[in-house]
């Protein structure tokens, strides 16, 4: 196993799932990145990491986290982005539900206000190598840190929201966050995505916060 990603395992918290990996992914996965991720979860079998902000998914649901087979279900909160999310297998989130997500030349994130695709690594080893160097930015581990001081540890499957979206001029600071379970943090985000795609620089945008 890679060191990389022995040393994001071993600075993570507690096994979500220990029951055995069984990992299902699609087509377009290529076979290197796939094995690295059943390696990753063969060592701890879904985690959160750097005090919640990073979230690893079981393989298979459990209780306390949603897993590969129901997250990447497109019914759940895929097929809300419109074929934004489309030609992903998603594997991990930082704490504001952005994913990361297997595509067929590497690893990427995905922005769940704008549906935005970056590539940040060719393997699973740099993304866990990317992550340990620059978790503030990549898991968003500050704020993370700062929210939880104030208001307690997140519980398991919740994210940080924004009350104003990031993407709309939203502050990157602990007032303007509030917890929210994860699916519909995407689902809500999905809304916003698909309304802006097509719009103009300065156009105007009418956001309401979902119950």
């Amino acid at each position: 196993m890679d060191s990389q990603i022995k040393k994001l395992v071993n600075v993570s918290g507690s096994c979500l799932s220990n029951n055995p990996v069984v990992l299902d992914v699609p087509k377009h996965v290529p076979t290197k990145l796939s094995s690295e991720l059943r390696k990753l979860l063969e060592l701890k079998n879904g985690f959160y990491a750097f005090e919640q902000a990073l979230h690893v998914l079981p393989s298979k649901s459990v209780a306390e986290s949603c897993g590969l087979d129901s997250w990447n279900d497109p019914s759940l909160w895929i097929s809300n982005y419109k074929g934004l999310a489309d030609g992903c297998f998603f594997f991990a989130e930082d704490v504001f539900g952005g994913q990361f997500c297997i595509r067929s030349d590497g690893i990427y994130t995905f922005d769940p206000e704008t549906g935005a695709l970056t590539q940040i690594a060719t393997s699973l080893s740099g993304w866990a190598k990317a992550l340990l160097e620059n978790y503030d930015v990549l898991a968003g581990y500050n704020l993370a840190h700062k929210w939880q001081v104030e208001h307690g540890r997140l519980d398991p499957g919740m994210r940080l929201a924004p009350k104003q979206p990031f993407v709309l001029q939203g502050e990157f600071v602990v007032e303007n966050l509030y917890p929210i379970e994860a699916v519909a943090l995407m689902r809500q985000s999905a809304n916003l995505a698909v309304q802006i795609r097509d719009l103009p620089d300065g156009a105007q945008v009418t956001w309401k916060i979902s119950d």
